[in-house]
């Protein structure tokens, strides 16, 4: 067994991360990172990865990081791990008021003397800027859910409700996987989302055309969040032949503790989805629709697609019992910047690898955090310079599946594949 002593972030002392050590038999505890076990030293990656492309870092260094949990909160000033209930709540505020802004200019669209093909554009640039100003918004609930918007617990996690509701999302129930996400990241055993295929379970679709291959991914786009909720897809082998959503309190994903939290939670995106219901009587689903479901639909896509590319690509290792550590765990993780988009979203995808450093940082530090932790993780900091859309495409097709053996591995794609399908 892995033995991991540092599993929380580093500010956990002022947050939560609640770990299901029932179905995850690890344990974690706040602190500094200790050196491996022996039976996590492995070393040597089983497969090479896919030839470096175009943007992309080289691969990590092999060897297990020569620096601390402590040496990394020591390079971060100590300001940016403050957290401002009130600072927070201005982001909610200017994104609540962007979004009813772009919502109260589309009411204009349809009445206007415009062509069609000049109405829809403008609907398309609605749903596109409100959908991402929504994610802005999300993005502020995943800090809730980190404890990372205020040092109120209790605040937290009523904001966290309020907002993850208005979005379809229960809060308690993702938080909880969540935590379980950063404390096993890109372990092939223990990860909460995008669990590689092995490569024998692929078989002859690894084979598919690149066109095949963006199908794929557009459906994940499409059906992959609901999908996660409701039924956990992409998860680990460890929850086959189990109740794994996230709305049932006696889901796999969750300890006896969380019962209630559960329960709580789906009554409140309960009453979310009777909102939209009742909306839906008063204005009819075609309205509903163009204002709420389209631009909620595009907050979907986004997350899976951040979620996807932080820690899916050629050059991101993936380990299993023998080679996991939690610091090898956060460190698997890329920084990509979308341009003004960073704005929209509050940084969450240029400044990835400090927020799975330590998640109790608020994304208006994230940025000074990480340049200040790059000089001390030199060659262990990843980070992208890909179009972001150009990423998502080359990741769908070269990061298929992982060797049935090994464990320190790379993604297999057909352009490095060792071994004919069976």
């Amino acid at each position: 067994r892995v033995r991991l002593d540092s599993l929380a972030p580093l500010g956990s002392a002022q947050g939560e991360v609640m770990t299901n050590t029932k179905a995850n038999p690890r344990k974690g505890a706040s602190g500094e990172a200790v050196k491996p076990d022996p039976a996590a030293a492995v070393t040597t990656p089983a497969n090479k990865p896919h030839a470096r492309m175009p943007g992309q870092p080289r691969p990590p260094p092999t060897a297990h990081p020569p620096f601390t949990m402590r040496d990394i909160r020591n390079a971060i000033p100590k300001h940016c791990f403050e957290r401002s209930l009130w600072r927070s709540m201005s982001y909610v505020v200017a994104d609540a008021i962007g979004v009813a802004v772009l919502a109260y200019g589309a009411s204009f669209i349809d009445a206007s003397p415009l062509p069609a093909a000049a109405k829809w554009a403008l609907w398309a640039g609605y749903w596109f800027l409100a959908g991402n100003v929504m994610t802005g918004l999300w993005v502020l609930a995943h800090e809730c859910g980190h404890q990372a918007f205020s040092k109120s617990k209790l605040v937290n996690n009523v904001m966290g409700t309020i907002l993850h509701s208005a979005l379809l999302v229960p809060y308690h129930p993702w938080r909880v996987s969540h935590a379980n996400h950063h404390s096993n990241c890109c372990s092939i055993e223990h990860d909460e989302v995008f669990i590689p295929s092995t490569r024998s379970a692929l078989g002859e679709a690894l084979a598919e055309s690149p066109i095949s291959s963006l199908w794929g991914v557009v459906q994940m786009l499409v059906f992959g969040w609901p999908a996660y909720m409701f039924c956990n897809a992409g998860g680990p082998r460890k929850y086959d032949n189990k109740v794994a959503d996230h709305f049932s309190p006696w889901s796999a994903l969750f300890l006896p503790q969380h019962y209630w939290l559960v329960v709580q939670s789906d009554i409140a995106w309960l009453v979310a989805v009777g909102g939209v219901a009742y909306a839906i009587h008063l204005f009819g689903f075609t309205t509903v629709a163009a204002y709420y479901l389209i631009p909620y639909m595009v907050v979907n896509a986004n997350l899976v697609a951040i979620t996807y590319l932080q820690h899916t690509d050629t050059y991101v290792p993936h380990y299993r019992e023998g080679a996991f550590t939690n610091m090898r765990g956060k460190l698997s993780t890329v920084d990509r910047s979308v341009g003004f988009i960073d704005y929209l979203w509050h940084h969450i995808t240029d400044t990835h690898v400090l927020h799975h450093i330590d998640h109790s940082i608020p994304h208006y530090h994230a940025e000074e955090a990480t340049e200040a932790i790059k000089p001390l993780l030199g060659d262990y900091y990843l980070s992208d310079s890909t179009n972001f859309l150009a990423a998502l495409y080359r990741s769908g097709v070269h990061c298929r599946c992982i060797p049935d053996d090994g464990d320190y591995i790379f993604f297999v794609g057909p352009d490095n594949d060792t071994r004919k399908s069976d």
